[in-house]
């Protein structure tokens, strides 16, 4: 059987899909959710090989879920959408599929076999996951993981990052959480607007920084607010600089 998660915060679009997803014999919906954070939760947790995503949710849309998920193990993604620029982008990229509101029996059914021949290709969530962190504007807020089950935290909240092989420390004034994802990638999500590299493996938050102390050869000792001493490289050195107005 093919698991499916359906996420979508109109509960009529949701039950027309949970009804024609269980008259499909291969196909059980084994969860649903109504917002972007459920969505992510029930992903998490039940590990589905397919997951139908409005793209216009509360807390987080369809795109900035997909943004967030881990590519190697994300289901592969179906966007629902009543928005045809979304839905163009999608079909264009040719890497997902998607169903545009209001989809007849015809189109559901192209949908679902296509799902079918992906999932024989032993194909992965990865080209939705990558559409999602193009697509999506920078976050506001981050799922991040908080024991067995994943929250969000608002971005301003985060004082610095630091990179640790393929995961990401993120420090923020009441706890550091840990992310299976590359700190050039998380900093694309989180946008250039609030967030700067300061040395190859630690990015800060401008509006965390309180000081700045020239050491040797061009580098820098910056204070946060908080206290904490970050090392600013010579290398990226100019360019904040540049962006503080120094």
């Amino acid at each position: 059987m093919i698991r499916a998660v359906i996420a979508d915060d109109e509960a009529p679009a949701r039950e027309k899909l949970e009804r024609w997803l269980a008259e499909q014999p291969d196909l059980a919906v084994v969860g649903s959710a109504e917002d972007g954070l459920s969505a992510a939760r029930c992903i998490e947790r039940l590990r589905p090989q397919v997951a139908f995503l409005d793209v216009q949710m509360p807390t987080l849309s369809g795109l900035q879920v997909a943004a967030q998920l881990e590519p190697s193990s994300a289901p592969l993604i179906v966007f629902v959408t009543a928005f045809d620029e979304h839905a163009v982008k999608a079909f264009d990229l040719n890497a997902i599929d998607y169903l545009l509101k209001p989809y007849d029996r015809d189109r559901f059914a192209r949908t679902v076999q296509r799902v079918r021949e992906r999932l024989r290709a032993r194909e992965s969530g990865a080209a939705a996951v990558a559409i999602g962190r193009t697509s999506a504007p920078s976050c506001e807020r981050l799922l991040v993981p908080d024991g067995e089950r994943l929250q969000l935290i608002d971005a301003a909240s985060i004082e610095w990052l630091e990179a640790d092989d393929n995961y990401v420390h993120v420090h923020t004034a009441a706890r550091t959480y840990l992310l299976r994802r590359t700190l050039q990638d998380l900093l694309s999500q989180l946008g250039e607007q609030r967030f700067m590299r300061i040395h190859k493996s630690t990015a800060v938050n401008l509006s965390a920084i309180g000081s700045l102390t020239p050491l040797f050869k061009g580098d820098y000792e910056i204070q946060l607010h908080n206290g904490r001493i970050l090392r600013l490289s010579r290398r990226y050195r100019d360019a904040l600089f540049a962006r503080m107005g120094r």
